[in-house]
């Protein structure tokens, strides 16, 4: 979460003087020191690659001024993910009085939310870093073994007392993302190579929606409907003839090119899985086509 808070600041390659607020660091760290100077984003590395608590503490103090007004920051960001069962009570994970509490539920939430931005792939992909401060030069090397494995995208290891060992990792196979997490396993790197040599096994991805052959039985709009995305979705086998696809229309008298005029629902039986918009082009006609083309086309994408 202070990973995530940092990239959406918009100041990564801002430059970072070391203040005092680092003492009252302790465990695991970076050892940076009063007075040194380095970017965001070298704060990044050191929090991701190598658990700096120091790194957490500077980063909150930075962004927010002190860790009680980032600590606020990180609540309500979980919130708004949908992260039911945390509470934050300090940037760097640590155990104290109070504690920070979540599950594995909501740790896989975080990661999935976190792993849309790039920047965030790319700092928890990094496998070393290097970096020369006015002070000294650092070479830092990514606690998560997982990543000696092709799949494997991301994550990062934890440990504290009460919590034990804990995991969080990310995977890409076969247009597939996955993000495991545990808590409280002594062997979790095995755990999770394991995990994920059987979901590859029993999932699999199926593009449910194509952006350049999307149809719509639509007369209102003249079938000028379109989505800017492809669609996929990992599933078991067999559960791609459950979906069902419910499409609603907004009928506008008045719309701009490119206005959202819809979406298109997938479910799986009651389970809403997506909603993907649908938008209205002005400039792009689709000629109109028959109804044996109409259905050949709907029976090609089931």
């Amino acid at each position: 979460m202070t990973a995530l808070l940092a990239i959406e600041s918009n100041r990564l390659d801002e430059t970072v003087i070391v203040d005092e607020s680092i003492l009252k660091s302790y465990g695991s760290g970076i050892y940076i020191q009063v007075g040194e100077e380095l970017t965001l984003r070298d704060l990044l590395y050191g929090l991701m690659l190598r658990s700096g608590n120091d790194a957490a503490m500077m980063i909150s103090s930075f962004i927010s001024g002190s860790e009680e007004d980032f600590v606020v920051m990180m609540n309500k960001k979980a919130s708004e993910i949908g992260m039911n069962n945390t509470v934050f009570n300090n940037s760097c994970g640590l155990d104290n009085d109070k504690g920070n509490y979540s599950s594995a539920y909501d740790m896989a939430l975080l990661t999935s939310y976190a792993m849309k931005y790039d920047e965030y792939k790319k700092i928890v992909s990094t496998k070393e870093y290097r970096l020369k401060t006015n002070y000294k030069t650092y070479l830092w090397k990514n606690k998560n073994k997982l990543l000696e494995i092709d799949y494997i995208t991301g994550g990062k290891t934890g440990f504290t007392e009460r919590a034990k060992r804990t995991l969080v990792s990310t995977a890409s196979k076969d247009n597939m993302n996955m993000v495991i997490v545990t808590l409280n396993d002594g062997d979790d790197w095995n755990r999770h190579r394991l995990l994920y040599e059987e979901a590859f096994t029993i999932y699999k991805s199926y593009k449910v929606l194509d952006k350049n052959n999307y149809l719509v039985d639509d007369s209102y709009y003249n079938n000028n409907l379109y989505i800017k995305n492809d669609v996929y979705l990992t599933l078991k086998e067999g559960e791609i003839d459950e979906l069902k696809n419910e499409i609603e229309i907004e009928k506008l008298s008045k719309f701009k090119d490119g206005e959202v005029v819809g979406n298109n629902a997938i479910y799986l039986g009651d389970i809403l899985l997506l909603r993907e918009n649908i938008y209205i082009s002005k400039n792009n006609a689709i000629k109109d086509i028959s109804i044996w083309q109409k259905i050949w086309k709907w029976i090609k994408f089931w």
